[in-house]
């Protein structure tokens, strides 16, 4: 009898214990994308009132969302550069956060495409892997109708932006790619961090970066800091290695949102990809 009751309890056990992986598995499903992507849906200033010549322009995009974004023209007085860069944040705040880096790129003779996703800045819809491609599609749309088509536009993605514009790349050739804090694919960071979830099973956005990559034939820049908490250095490190034509890796002694991240030895990196793709010049 004691047997058959100690059985018993370890069924009824295990039974519960389903119920409660079960149920955490249920949520991570349901709930997933509230834990990837961090909008914050504020509306933000004129661009104007930010960064000097700058407008307020709109994004269309191909599943009719009207997207707000910003757009700097190349500044008089400086060296021409002949590139636009759109910027493709990362899955935090909005485009008022990266206003420094957007002015010195600006400042350094580039055109620049701030676009915010939908569901940030203020903008209609919810994030998702396939929404932020059709956003990314819009910018381009949008850049080349202010007469910078792809091929004369260089991506800069920042964290999950690299998986937004490593898919771009292979739908739109550009004439570089910047990936800052890029990760091999969404699965792995998430993997880091929860090492006891089945997160590869889960996911349903998957961001693969390093696929997209390997096959490129497009310039490509690597910035990542050697102490991001974030999306594990390694990770980047891989990316750097797997793409066909590396301009350069540059490493930063850095966290992932340090302001280092948002800083000149970035805009100058940005630079030196300019150079090389309308040159052919090594970095």
């Amino acid at each position: 009898m004691a047997t058959g009751a100690g059985l018993r309890r370890s069924v009824r056990g295990a039974l519960a214990l389903l119920v409660v992986v079960g149920t955490v598995i249920a949520l991570l499903t349901a709930f997933q994308r509230q834990l990837i992507y961090f909008p914050d849906s504020s509306p933000v200033p004129p661009a104007a009132t930010v960064i000097e010549d700058a407008r307020d322009i709109e994004l269309h995009t191909a599943d009719g969302l009207e997207l707000g974004a910003w757009f700097a023209p190349a500044p008089t007085g400086v060296e021409g550069r002949g590139y636009a860069v759109l910027v493709a944040p990362g899955n935090g705040g909005n485009r008022l956060g990266r206003v420094e880096l957007l002015r010195q790129l600006n400042a350094h003779g580039f055109a620049v495409l701030a676009m915010d996703y939908r569901g940030y800045g203020g903008n209609p819809g919810s994030p998702s892997e396939e929404g932020l491609a059709l956003d990314a599609n819009a910018a381009v749309d949008a850049l080349e109708e202010l007469g910078y088509p792809s091929q004369r536009t260089i991506y800069f993605g920042e964290s999950l932006g690299t998986g937004v514009v490593a898919a771009l790349q292979e739908r739109r050739t550009p004439a570089g790619i910047v990936l800052r804090s890029p990760f091999t694919a969404l699965a792995d960071v998430g993997a880091h961090h929860y090492p006891w979830l089945p997160v590869r099973w889960l996911l349903r956005d998957r961001f693969p970066v390093v696929e997209h990559i390997a096959s490129t034939r497009v310039p490509v820049t690597v910035i990542y800091g050697d102490r991001d908490s974030v999306v594990p250095s390694q990770q980047s490190a891989e990316v750097a290695e797997s793409a066909p034509n590396l301009v350069e890796s540059v490493v930063l002694h850095a966290d992932h949102n340090d302001g280092a991240m948002f800083g000149s030895r970035v805009v100058a990196a940005v630079g030196r990809l300019a150079r090389h793709a309308s040159r052919g010049e090594v970095a």
